[in-house]
């Protein structure tokens, strides 16, 4: 055992000790995040962003499509033995120039993925970390007026006896029947 691991172990046990008046109580984060009152509506904020991009996408990629398809008619009259030294010239134009706008497309189509994924990842960061904020506070609020010490999410502790979730009670203070959170949450899950 090094020095590190002695020390750590030794505080613990101090705080073993002396927490024994210590109230602690354990909510259900993700119970509390799926009912808080924003949810929904950056649910539906972020479905309609990816919605859109999408929409963008496919729009992109029919445009390649076509293109595609404009470069092998094409490639096909370039293959036609009747036709002129000068067509084949003219067609061999224009199928570089078909070759030039699918790669400029294919890049700003990659561009546009990559940029509408970074925004849809922001703005869910964004919107998470105002909830959590909301949260937070909200759960604070109940455990200064209840006397708490502290309180930590239930799916980051290894135990904790029922007694100490105070879910429902933060769901009540929140404005939100915990009998219907929960329900719900049984139902989305089948």
């Amino acid at each position: 055992m090094n020095l590190k691991t002695s020390l750590a172990a030794c505080a613990l046990a101090a705080c073993a000790t002396c927490s024994a008046g210590v109230k602690i109580g354990t909510v259900d984060m993700m119970l509390l995040v799926r009912n808080h009152s924003s949810y929904e509506t950056n649910k539906e904020m972020l479905s309609g962003m990816e919605k859109d991009l999408r929409a963008r996408m496919d729009s992109l990629k029919e445009q390649l499509e076509e293109l595609q398809e404009e470069g092998r008619k094409l490639a096909d009259e370039l293959k036609n033995p009747m036709l002129a030294a000068s067509a084949k010239e003219e067609s061999g134009k224009k199928i570089a120039g078909v070759q030039r706008k699918f790669i400029q497309l294919q890049r700003k189509a990659a561009e546009e993925a990559e940029e509408g994924r970074r925004k849809l990842a922001e703005t869910e960061a964004m919107l998470l970390k105002s909830q959590a904020g909301d949260l937070k506070k909200r759960i604070a609020e109940y455990g200064d007026k209840n006397g708490f010490d502290l309180i930590v999410d239930s799916a980051a502790a290894i135990y904790s006896s029922s007694g100490m979730d105070v879910t429902d009670a933060v769901l009540k203070a929140m404005g939100v029947d915990p009998k219907a959170a929960r329900a719900k949450e049984n139902n989305e899950g089948k």
